[in-house]
């Protein structure tokens, strides 16, 4: 029989033969039985990613994405058992698809419907009692660090990434508008939320997140919105010297 490697190659490409050597239940070659097991392999994988990209399907056309996906799944077999993990290099993969040269803002898509997924499975923290922050003077607050909740997630885009996502989840949302846009992922509750906000205030999350104390990391035009932001949706979760 083959080795391992030899298994999952022709495991996750249906162009290669069966493993030489491999038999059924009753000791005949295996055949058929294989290809059927291959088969429901790649559809469970295909329906995986479409469970997690439902935007991406939804524009390329289920036609099309299933036939992504068997290339896809040839690229970038799975890593972990567990299919929540499934697909996490998917935007990566995009950015390097010909097929898929023409829509330069797939990748991002993918990239905050990925945020979306990874936000839903962080692990859960307590925020902190905003008066904490209020009861720090002007000069103390300057020189705190922040530590934010494991679900946020930030996405910057040089395109309309949100409005292009909230377009193809919500009949009612305006059609996007060119230019670039930050998508900010929150779980306050149960469910993440994908917010968009000015790219003043993600250029300064962004910095909040690189560990930058507030006052490096804020002006005066950012820290209130900002603050505000995260106290409401639960995002702050310590407060750091």
């Amino acid at each position: 029989m083959s080795g391992q490697p030899g298994f999952r190659a022709a495991l996750l490409d249906a162009a290669l033969p069966c493993p030489a050597g491999l038999t059924d239940g009753t000791s005949r070659p295996a055949g058929r039985r294989f290809d059927v097991y291959r088969n429901n392999v790649a559809v469970g994988l295909a329906d995986a990613l479409e469970q997690s990209f439902p935007v991406v399907r939804k524009l390329l056309g289920d036609t099309f994405f299933r036939a992504m996906a068997a290339v896809h799944l040839r690229q970038h077999p799975p890593r972990s058992p567990l299919m929540m993990f499934y697909g996490a290099d998917f935007p990566g993969f995009l950015a390097s698809f010909a097929p898929v040269a023409h829509l330069p803002y797939l990748p991002d898509v993918a990239r905050l419907e990925l945020a979306l997924r990874d936000s839903y499975h962080a692990a859960d923290a307590s925020p902190i009692d905003p008066a904490r922050l209020a009861a720090l003077d002007p000069e103390a607050l300057a020189r705190v660090r922040l530590r934010l909740t494991p679900a946020l997630r930030l996405i910057r885009s040089d395109w309309p990434v949100h409005a292009i996502w909230h377009a193809n989840t919500d009949p009612t949302a305006p059609a996007p508008q060119p230019g670039p846009q930050a998508a900010l992922i929150l779980r306050p509750a149960f469910d993440p939320l994908a917010l968009a906000i000015p790219l003043p205030q993600a250029a300064a999350i962004a910095a909040l997140l690189d560990g930058q104390v507030l006052g490096q990391a804020l002006d005066d035009t950012t820290a209130g919105p900002v603050l505000g932001l995260l106290l409401t949706h639960h995002a702050i979760t310590d407060i750091l010297p």
